[in-house]
């Protein structure tokens, strides 16, 4: 295999740049609760960020583009290595990357969005990512794959816009849902990948194999919702004509979620975790739906059953998952991952749900979303720290 490397070289690298996902999970994971720590903060006025010109953005933005983007990267450079047999960026590269990454993630409270050596920062990492994640799938011609890397192009202009609109709250907030939606997209198709697979082989049950017609249906209507987010005014995409897209989308993702065999997992954290947090895909698009036709809950709400849900559920579940694979662990782990797992899930069905269901609670819901997320994630960076920051436990590279 082309990936193994010399030892030597390997073991002057520092453990935690061997590899694409040790630094961008470990920093990801510490910085989404440092990021929701402050939000709350800001949400019940014991600090302000006069720098900010809406803090709203800041928190919004910093999920999105600084926490999710930077697992999104961690995970397909790390992933590339076991698609092309070449290693992954490593070393003072990939210190890099990560440099430019964090360097917003820590001064934007301070200086502020309008910092243009932050947003040059910001918008100069993930294409410096998509470049080392294209150089060895253009080199097998693994062509299926460099999918990811015009993905991770728009991910950055969508980035972009949020920087330079953000005066413009209704048109960035328009963006910041396609962003959401881009995310969900991407979810639905690694997790149409590695679900089945996942729980047919630790439960021991035949893979199901994916229905054409289906898988057409649940990601082009995916695709169409992405594209029109980011192509129309936001007062076209309220119309109720929207609702029925809305509903075949939701109905597609049920539907293909239940042929995975969940009914297996419940003895498997590492398995129920990933099926849960799917299971918030239909969930936000049906909210989208009922948002569209006039229903009694907010945009921010409907879209917190994707970002707060599909999102924050999926990323706690793989990383816990791919950190232990790659650093030679066996796919195990214990009732503090168990507890993180479930904690995400239901703070974000509280912080989606309850401001639909008793709207005079709306406050609760952010509190209780907030603490559910520091904690849950917290224990992630807890338990993980020793994994992301020590070498592979069987000598090999990585």
């Amino acid at each position: 295999m082309h990936q193994i490397l010399d030892s030597q070289k390997e073991e002057a690298i520092p453990p935690l740049l061997r590899l694409g996902f040790r630094p961008f999970f470990l920093f990801g994971a510490l910085f989404s609760v440092a990021a929701m720590l402050l939000w709350w903060l800001q949400l019940t006025g014991l600090v302000a960020f006069p720098a900010l010109t809406n803090p709203i953005w800041w928190h919004a933005h910093e999920m999105l583009f600084g926490f999710g983007s930077a697992i999104v990267a961690g995970f397909l450079l790390t992933a590339v290595q076991n698609w092309t047999g070449f290693p992954g960026v490593r070393g003072p590269v990939l210190g890099l990357i990560v440099s430019l990454w964090l360097l917003p993630r820590l001064l934007l409270p301070l200086l502020g969005n309008d910092n243009l050596l932050l947003m040059m920062s910001d918008l100069l990492w993930l294409p410096l990512a998509a470049f080392y994640l294209a150089r060895p799938i253009v080199r097998v011609r693994q062509w299926r794959n460099l999918f990811f890397v015009p993905l991770l192009l728009v991910l950055t202009a969508l980035n972009a816009s949020s920087w330079l609109l953000g005066s413009d709250w209704l048109l960035t907030e328009k963006l910041l849902v396609a962003t959401v939606l881009l995310f969900t997209t991407l979810i639905a198709v690694m997790g149409g990948r590695v679900i089945p697979f996942f729980t047919s082989r630790a439960t021991q049950t035949s893979k199901p194999e994916p229905r054409i017609w289906l898988e057409r249906i649940a990601l082009g209507s995916l695709w169409l919702l992405l594209v029109s987010w980011i192509a129309l005014p936001t007062s076209l995409l309220q119309q109720p004509a929207w609702a029925p897209l809305y509903v075949l989308a939701a109905l597609a993702h049920l539907i293909r979620q239940s042929r995975w065999r969940w009914r297996a997992t419940a003895a498997h954290p590492l398995l129920w975790s990933l099926h849960l947090a799917y299971l918030f895909i239909p969930l936000g698009l049906a909210a989208l739906g009922w948002w569209t036709l006039g229903g009694a809950l907010t945009l921010s709400s409907a879209s917190h059953f994707l970002s707060a849900g599909a999102m924050g559920g999926m990323i706690l579940a793989m990383m816990a998952r791919v950190s232990l694979g790659h650093t030679g662990r066996a796919l195990a782990i214990g009732k503090r991952i168990s507890v993180a797992f479930a904690l995400l899930l239901l703070s974000a069905l509280l912080r989606a749900a309850l401001p639909l269901l008793l709207p005079s609670q709306t406050l609760a819901a952010w509190h209780g979303g907030a603490w559910g997320w520091v904690i849950a994630y917290g224990l992630f960076a807890w338990v993980y720290l020793p994994i992301l920051s020590q070498p592979r436990i069987d000598g090999r590279p990585g």
